[in-house]
């Protein structure tokens, strides 16, 4: 046996490791059956390329749970390593060798599956245990067995001992604080969560299976009875969707493999799409697009980011654009710098085009089923409609290309492109500013009488709503000229479409301001600003609207952005259709307390169809109703 110290630049690296390497300790497991994968993978390289002649054997990774003695192990039966590689790979600090490898095969079929770097790999086993130990036999013939063990200091030794099998054991005795580890479940969800997908089969423990009596024997109904068997537990699939060619895959395959990502899900996905990539940049990996929900919040942290089919982590944002987090699958690139701080990750360049790149994949892929079966699309856009505004508001590449499928439907349930709709509707809808005005509902049964109107007038309605509405017509004024939003309440129909012509009023001056004090008596002057329009006869005598402009800007605030500080107030406009008959009735009414009744009944009714007539002003209204009949 001999003694040694490791050649580190100071005594503190054990403590920082423990403490900073990681914020979380169960990444230990993760780096620990990452190179035991790798060691592995190795292997595998050595015997395609002719340099190891030996018997493969088993090749799989094994952690074996010992709760009595307090150990974790992590076993392998890979290339192993001599007493000169422990003291190279381990004692110098460079961690786990994968580097050195490539280099030397760089070119050689199957060097580019080799995990690789991990950052300090096997030393974040001492975030949890009080000693390791590595139990190993080389490939080589008549390679000694050695034993390395620390304590989680500078200090090591190594020793001859006796091992039958190739491969390496890395035995970890858990520290006194980390006793979690040594708990079946714990260590089975850490495997579920980082090992599922590894590329080498990974065993821990048992699992129960039914299958028939070997002896056949028969329950009361006459079928063989299903018995309980005792089977390795492997807890990866080698070979995830993600992995193979698109060729190769069903509609049933990809829908089998979005229930191993998320089990226990109810609903499966519209459709997905395959990145398969190798240059300038290696990426593989399968977006699923969810039916997403008006909370845009809760779909977050579904893509999973894998290196080499190891999980890293399923916080992407640095790695695909903000709108595209909305999606669900698994992204995997040996590309994307690992245990970096995220400031270096959002600057590196690989990051930027792999971002790029999936941004022009989900883009390409929504506009060829557009092209390719427009009606399937139309059944699926009230699905992606938010993700799509989403990504129009978020990201100028997506936006420029969403404009040619991005739909808009009105209240008889037609679909249109913004060109398409343009077209349509600029004959009737253009004011005399040379604007198309594209009127909108956000809830056509609440705005029945606003929508209903302007169809009258031969009006085309859309119908836009969800949380991001406000701030997407405002992008779609920006993109495309000559148009303008405007929703149906938002004013007259004569104010929101202007034309040359304009309707007499039957109203004086004096009129209007004998009428004024009376509305404004019986409303809130600080909510409500008391206005007189020449409308049609047939118009609504009094109408209540809220402009445009502060509605959207409310919409936005609760939305966040907009860029104004502090509440808008709750405003809204009275508007006194001046050519009704019942407004001139007023006039002519001969007693004050007749007026006033009449004046309040026609505010309520107004107040009444956008359901702003509550409490105790509409039990009197009800009342008052009464009366009259």
């Amino acid at each position: 046996m001999k003694t040694g110290q490791i050649n580190v630049q100071t005594e503190n690296i054990f403590p920082i490791i423990k403490k900073f390497l990681y914020s979380d300790h169960e990444i230990f497991l993760r780096e620990l059956v990452s190179n035991a994968v790798d060691a592995t993978q190795k292997l595998r390289v050595l015997a395609t390329n002719g340099e190891y002649k030996g018997e493969m054997g088993d090749l799989k990774v094994e952690v074996l749970l010992d709760k009595e003695a307090g150990t974790l192990t992590i076993r392998d039966a890979g290339i192993g390593m001599t007493d000169a590689e422990i003291d190279k790979y381990i004692n110098q600090i460079a961690f786990s060798g994968a580097e050195e490898f490539v280099k030397q095969y760089e070119g050689k079929e199957g060097a580019e599956q080799i995990i690789g770097h991990f950052g300090l790999g096997f030393y974040s086993a001492f975030m949890v245990a009080e000693k390791v130990q590595i139990r190993t036999l080389s490939r080589h013939d008549g390679a000694q067995a050695v034993q390395w063990e620390s304590n989680g200091s500078p200090e090591f030794t190594i020793e001859e001992i006796e091992k039958e099998s190739r491969g390496t054991d890395i035995v970890l005795y858990i520290s006194e604080e980390s006793k979690e580890f040594l708990e079946k479940s714990r260590i089975q969800g850490i495997l579920d969560k980082y090992c599922k997908f590894l590329p080498v089969p990974v065993f821990f423990g048992t699992k129960t299976e039914y299958q028939d009596d070997p002896n056949g024997e028969k329950d009361e109904n006459g079928k063989v009875k299903r018995v309980a068997i005792e089977v390795p537990n492997q807890v990866n699939n080698v070979s995830p969707a993600w992995t193979k060619a698109p060729a190769d895959l069903t509609d049933v395959d990809y829908g089998n493999f979005y229930g191993e990502l998320y089990p226990g899900s109810m609903e499966m996905p519209l459709f997905n799409i395959h990145l398969n990539v190798d240059y300038p940049f290696n990426l593989t990996g399968i977006l699923y697009f969810p039916k997403i929900s008006e909370n845009v919040e809760v779909q977050r942290n579904k893509i999973n980011l894998y290196s080499n089919q190891v999980f890293i982590t399923d916080s992407v944002e640095e790695i695909v654009p903000e709108f595209l987090t909305l999606l669900h699958g698994v992204i995997d690139s040996p590309d994307i710098p690992l245990n970096v701080s995220r400031s270096y990750l959002q600057s590196d360049s690989n990051v930027k085009k792999i971002s790029s790149h999936i941004t022009k994949k989900v883009a390409d892929k929504l506009a060829s089923m557009f092209k390719n079966d427009r009606e399937d699309f139309e059944e699926k856009w009230e699905d992606l409609k938010i993700f799509v505004q989403y990504g129009t508001l978020s990201d100028e590449k997506f936006a420029e290309k969403a404009k040619q499928f991005t739909l808009m439907k009105d209240t008889d349930g037609k679909y249109y492109t913004v060109d398409e709709y343009k077209e349509k509707v600029e004959a009737l809808q253009k004011d005399k500013n040379d604007k198309i005005v594209m009127l909108y509902t956000n809830n056509p049964q609440e705005q029945y009488g606003f929508v209903k109107k302007a169809n009258d007038r031969g009006y085309n309605v859309l119908e836009l709503g969800g949380p991001l509405t406000s701030h997407w017509i405002a992008k779609m004024e920006q993109s495309f000229d000559g148009i303008s939003f405007a929703r149906v309440d938002a004013d007259t129909l004569d104010k929101l479409i202007q034309k040359e012509e304009e309707i007499p009023s039957k109203l004086t001056e004096e009129d209007e301001n004998a009428l004024r004090p009376m509305f404004e008596g019986v409303v809130n002057k600080e909510k409500f600003t008391i206005q007189f329009e020449s409308m049609h006869a047939d118009d609504a005598p009094i109408i209540i609207t809220q402009p445009e402009f502060i509605r959207r800007m409310k919409e936005q605030q609760a939305m966040g952005g907009g860029g104004f500080m502090g509440a808008f107030p709750e405003m809204h406009n009275l508007v006194i259709n001046s050519n009704h008959d019942k407004i001139s009735q007023i006039l002519s009414t001969k007693t004050k307390k007749s007026q006033e009744r009449q004046v309040k009944q026609l505010t309520d009714i107004a107040l009444l169809s956008q359901g702003m007539l509550k409490g105790e002003e509409l039990n009197a209204f009800i009342e008052r109703s009464i009366e009259l009949i």
